[in-house]
């Protein structure tokens, strides 16, 4: 029997019972539907929160602090040496020190950060409202606070824009006897509030590295190291360690969460193979009826000359074609669902105050492949069907009733 003969008797089923060959497709369709919107939900989940921890440029980063030696300080002739280190690109110094931040008539306690525009682009960091600050001069200095010093002088986001504010700030000196205190620098420079960045956790303020440098804060708070290559990454951070510091790299952060969605997204798919197996049993007892419905026929073929070979075919070819249409089937389903339950999780969102995210993604890869295997299960359903067919003895089949 030709292929093109088993293809047509195949499709003989959507005619003589339309009704049964449509329900089973569709039974396979809301199975592995399943499995695509579960398993979507999960690469859409980790696709929404690694996007907004980590850049490029943040990949490629090292963050570099003093160990837990006190002997061990970041000052600047350690930056020097860190840029000179093979395939070191970048590397963007952090001042922090505890300040008093004069805005209008209010005075409020917070921390300042005293960072190199380039800071933000390799830590990740951006605004929820307003600008990062550029390189700019100590004649207009710009600056950039958290969302807990906003409400700190219990303003909105959108009022602190635009204002200025001076600093007061505390610098830990060592006089001549060894003796460690505090010395209160006030700064007589206003800067103007050009951006916001969410954290309710800390009031805060980011103020341009060249503004404070005339100080003479001699030790860094840590400093970001910008390298070539993720290939040149961990011999750089093994230098940086045997000098003394602690290095850590976002590159950890990202990889333990994605072996955490990893583990998410196998769970969400073993509760979709639950649905989809029971879309095969269902499939496999159509195709068993179908066997007893055309044992009849069976018999008059196998009297003609038509080989066991090709009424195996002929069900294997069947039972393959509503696996294939039920992959399809399931394709839309999955998708159809997502958009409807990601329109209804953003309107939602949008009422509670939330920003829009899409949740779900569906990598074409997985489509393929959901398509494969929704086929290669309409092939394991009708295996049995096929070789119990073939097996009949005419004469058995003719007598059949």
């Amino acid at each position: 029997m030709r292929l093109s003969d088993a293809l047509s008797l195949s499709t003989r089923m959507f005619r003589t019972r339309p009704l049964r060959t449509l329900l089973t497709v569709m039974g396979v369709g809301v199975g592995i539907g399943t499995v695509l919107f579960l398993v979507s939900l999960g690469y859409g989940l980790q696709d929404a929160v690694l996007s907004r921890i980590t850049t490029a440029d943040a990949l490629l980063s090292l963050d570099v602090a003093p160990g837990s030696s006190e002997l061990i300080t970041l000052n600047k002739d350690v930056i020097d040496k860190i840029k000179k280190i093979p395939n070191v690109e970048e590397v963007s110094p952090v001042i922090s020190a505890s300040a008093q931040i004069s805005l209008e008539n209010l005075v409020g306690d917070g921390t300042m950060y005293a960072v190199k525009p380039s800071y933000f682009r390799l830590s990740g960091v951006d605004t929820i409202l307003g600008d990062l600050f550029e390189n700019n001069t100590d004649e207009n200095p710009k600056a950039i606070v958290s969302s807990a010093a906003v409400q700190l002088f219990n303003m909105n986001p959108e009022d602190i824009l635009g204002k200025e504010f001076n600093l007061s700030f505390f610098i830990p000196r060592i006089d001549g006897e060894g003796v460690e205190h505090l010395e209160i620098v006030d700064k007589d420079t206003m800067y103007s509030i050009v951006g916001v960045v969410a954290d309710d956790s800390e009031s805060f303020v980011y103020i341009p590295l060249a503004s404070v440098e005339s100080v003479g804060i001699e030790n860094f708070l840590e400093t970001k190291v910008k390298v070539s290559s993720i290939e040149a990454m961990d011999n750089i951070r093994l230098e940086i360690v045997e000098m003394g510091f602690f290095v850590s790299a976002l590159k950890d952060v990202i990889e333990d969460a994605q072996k955490i969605f990893s583990i998410v997204q196998l769970i969400l798919g073993l509760f979709g193979l639950v649905a989809l197996t029971v879309s095969a049993i269902g499939m496999f007892n159509t195709m068993t009826v179908m066997l007893l419905e055309r044992t009849n026929e069976i018999g008059i073929m196998r009297s003609i000359g038509v080989t066991r070979r090709s009424i195996r075919t002929l069900f294997i070819v069947e039972a393959m074609l509503m696996g294939f249409l039920g992959g399809l089937g399931g394709v839309g389903i999955g998708i159809l669902g997502g958009e409807i339950f990601n329109f209804i999780i953003n309107i939602l969102a949008k009422n509670l105050g939330g920003e829009s995210v899409d949740l779900f993604v569906s990598p074409f890869w997985f489509i393929g492949v959901i398509i494969f295997f929704s086929t290669v299960i309409g092939f394991m359903t009708g295996v049995f069907p096929a070789r119990r067919a073939a097996k009949l003895n005419p004469l058995d089949a003719l007598r059949y009733k």
